[in-house]
């Protein structure tokens, strides 16, 4: 399993939202320049989490996007989920996991499902708050007098 740079930006996404939205509306074009992507590439990844319905989209002259939710409501996993799909490593374990006939005789099969539930414990382990928090340690720990 490798998460794709969509993936990535869409956690790039969420943090900046919660980052800098505090109630208000965050534009695109905003969150484009901060995170040095571009704003047709997170015009894709905003329309996935807008129909997933972990942001909400805002109209008008001071519009844009605010998540729906507080950042300890979401998880990496759900984020991740929402753009990649499954994340599942191999196509036999995890949620949309298709039905093996070898399961019951797969050596291998035990160590995939081992896998599946150690990158889901965690990413459904680690929330976009705990994420925020890891970035002001980091600035902080960036902070020199």
């Amino acid at each position: 399993m490798k998460i794709s740079t969509r993936g990535k930006n869409a956690i790039k996404l969420m943090l900046d939202l919660a980052t800098y939205s505090h109630g208000e509306p965050v534009r695109l074009k905003d969150i484009a320049k901060r995170q040095n992507i571009s704003e047709k590439y997170l015009e894709q990844i905003v329309a996935v989490l807008h129909k997933t319905a972990l942001v909400k989209s805002i109209r008008g002259a001071h519009g844009g996007y605010v998540l729906n939710h507080p950042p300890e409501k979401y998880t990496v996993g759900q984020i991740l989920k929402a753009v990649e799909g499954d994340m599942s490593p191999t196509d036999c374990v995890g949620e949309n996991g298709t039905l093996c006939e070898n399961k019951g005789t797969c050596v291998s099969y035990r160590l995939w499902e081992k896998l599946d539930t150690a990158i889901n414990d965690v990413l459904e382990g680690i929330t976009l708050a705990d994420m925020l928090e890891w970035q002001n340690e980091l600035l902080i720990d960036q902070y020199v007098i």
